[in-house]
């Protein structure tokens, strides 16, 4: 009784490999037909570059717990670096979520490697991109279908004369925004903390063009934000400064003027008003004095709050494409067919075998 079900098991392998080997023709008739309508589809979509640069960016760190993150960070842990910064590298990922910060990189200027398109990376991805050609007449039918529905819009500009509002984009900019969501990405290790930015495109110069200006970006974005304090405590001391400047000059020279004309008088009233403006003008040259020595303790406040980030991989231009893998991708619809070719013949015997 125990080997029975044993021999029907083996009678029913059997029979599969029986139904199969009569049914040659087929597998070759599906394997053409799939080979053929994978290669339509894959060999004329576009193929796309990557580039990534990794940086090392300074954080603002406390130095009573500079070692206790440092410890944490050795086991993946994160306990914030002791970071008294709002936006430390944990949060570059989320960074580049931003509005503000994705819609300044529409403006960076690009090249294609061939050198017939030179313009800005928002129009690039307007106007410059390519398609699987495939798709060509059903893109037109739909836009030619969306017009009826749609209303032009007109371009929305910022309060500060930028080309784009981030706070009022249109739905045309919002899909251009959401393309170049897609093209970029951003990394944090823990463990390293190392930022790793990842751009991807069509084009490789522009590919490379992109990366190295993002990182520029984004240097640049927390620099400001690291010396925003510090840039504004500058500029009020430096108005004081001019103005206790000022103020000295006429003292000085109302002093001397005075001082010139009554050289030969012996008044005490005259010798009076020469200790008067002289005092004056002492008096003005210390306010002067001391707001040019807190002039110089803000600028060396920037300097001291302006970070330094090491470049660990800088961009180049890639050679290889980094997709799409047609052999791959050919490779993997045969295996599907063959598979759903055997489940097709043998359905019968699979359903006796479960």
């Amino acid at each position: 009784m125990n080997e029975h079900p044993k021999e029907e098991q083996k009678l029913d392998i059997m029979q599969i490999l029986h139904t199969l080997l009569h049914k040659k023709k087929l597998f070759l008739k599906v394997w053409g037909i799939t080979f053929v309508l994978s290669c339509l589809w894959i060999f004329p979509q576009p193929r796309f570059y990557t580039t990534e640069v990794s940086i090392a960016p300074e954080s603002a760190s406390n130095q009573g717990g500079g070692s206790l993150a440092s410890l944490a960070s050795s086991f993946g842990m994160n306990i914030g670096n002791g970071s008294t910064d709002a936006i430390y590298p944990q949060l570059y990922p989320d960074l580049f979520k931003s509005t503000d910060f994705l819609v300044s990189l529409f403006d960076v200027t690009i090249r294609t490697k061939d050198g017939e398109v030179n313009t800005d990376y928002y129009t690039y991805l307007k106007e410059h991109q390519k398609r699987n050609w495939l798709l060509l007449p059903l893109d037109m039918l739909m836009g030619w279908i969306k017009s009826f529905f749609t209303e032009k819009e007109s371009p929305m500009t910022g309060k500060d004369g930028k080309r784009f509002d981030p706070f009022q984009l249109t739905k045309k900019t919002t899909d251009i925004l959401d393309r170049l969501k897609g093209n970029v990405k951003c990394s944090y290790s823990r463990t390293t903390d190392v930022v790793t930015i990842s751009v991807t495109d069509q084009d490789p110069l522009v590919c490379a063009l992109m990366a190295d200006s993002i990182k520029e970006h984004l240097q640049v974005f927390i620099t400001d934000y690291r010396t925003k304090k510090s840039r504004v405590d500058y500029e009020h001391y430096k108005k004081l400064t001019q103005e206790a400047k000022e103020s000295y000059d006429k003292a000085r020279h109302e002093y001397a003027s005075y001082a010139d004309a009554n050289g030969d008088v012996i008044l005490q009233s005259v010798k009076s008003r020469v200790d008067e403006l002289e005092n004056e003008m002492q008096l003005r040259y210390s306010v002067y004095t001391a707001l040019n020595n807190r002039l110089e303790e803000a600028m060396a406040k920037v300097q001291e709050n302006t970070p330094v980030f090491t470049t660990l991989t800088n961009a180049t231009v890639p050679i290889k494409p980094a997709g799409p893998k047609r052999v791959i991708f050919v490779a993997a619809m045969l295996f599907l067919a063959t598979i759903g070719t055997i489940i097709h013949l043998c359905k019968k015997e699979l359903k006796e075998w479960f």
